[in-house]
């Protein structure tokens, strides 16, 4: 645990090597995280493969292992770009392809939340598959909590961009590294005012609760110069 008690700093957005264009292997996180906790005060992390959803996955031993929670999610892509899903179930899974590239949404944001979850956009001020630009072109969508207000992959000013978006239609903001190396996870998180033990937990807090995102990429930068 990080911070004041019940606080909790998680990554909301990271790919391990079940992800096509990553090459990272989940105890690789884990063995990182713990060898940096000056660095990264990360609780835990939350895999959101591309375009997939496996059922048989179970991190119970590496969590006990290396006291760190392990939470998952997906990415999928949509008319309006990326989202990430949280609190993902059988019923979404029926509902939606997940390796469709072209999904609807609103559909996507709309029934999510019906069946218990979250869909939050991420990387929203990334060209193409960013929520900003589609607003420019498109109609805002209906039913968005929160997006990605820092992701530790995006380039100078995209971030920033955000910013905008989120003032503009009162979005609450998450962080996330968007991990696809072992050395990224962490650099962009999430504080939580209260505990999360599981995905019920977090799907609570995203939707009613209170948290922010953070960034460690200035500490990670100073422990570089500094070794």
């Amino acid at each position: 645990m990080t911070g004041c008690p019940g606080r909790m700093i998680l990554d909301l957005h990271a790919h391990t090597n079940a992800s096509d264009d990553s090459r990272a292997p989940i105890e690789g996180y884990l063995k990182w995280l713990q060898k940096k906790r000056d660095v990264f005060p990360v609780d835990g992390i939350v895999l959101t493969e591309h375009r997939q959803w496996a059922t048989d996955v179970d991190y119970r031993d590496l969590e006990d292992r290396y006291g760190l929670l392990i939470l998952r999610g997906a990415e999928v892509e949509t008319d309006y770009g990326h989202v990430l899903l949280y609190g993902v179930n059988d019923d979404m899974t029926r509902r939606f392809d997940f390796s469709d590239v072209s999904l609807d949404a609103q559909e996507v944001i709309t029934e999510v939340e019906r069946m218990g979850g979250v869909a939050a956009p991420c990387h929203p001020g990334r060209p193409t598959i960013g929520l900003c630009e589609h607003y420019e072109s498109k109609g805002a969508l209906e039913g968005v909590r929160a997006v990605e207000a820092l992701n530790g992959g995006s380039r100078k000013g995209e971030n920033e961009r955000v910013q905008d978006l989120m003032e503009r239609h009162g979005y609450k903001g998450f962080g996330g590294s968007d991990a696809h190396l072992v050395s990224l996870i962490g650099i962009c998180a999430t504080e939580f005012d209260a505990e999360i033990r599981d995905v019920a937990d977090l799907v609570n807090e995203l939707r009613s609760g209170s948290y922010r995102a953070v960034d460690f990429r200035d500490r990670a930068r100073a422990a570089r110069g500094a070794g």
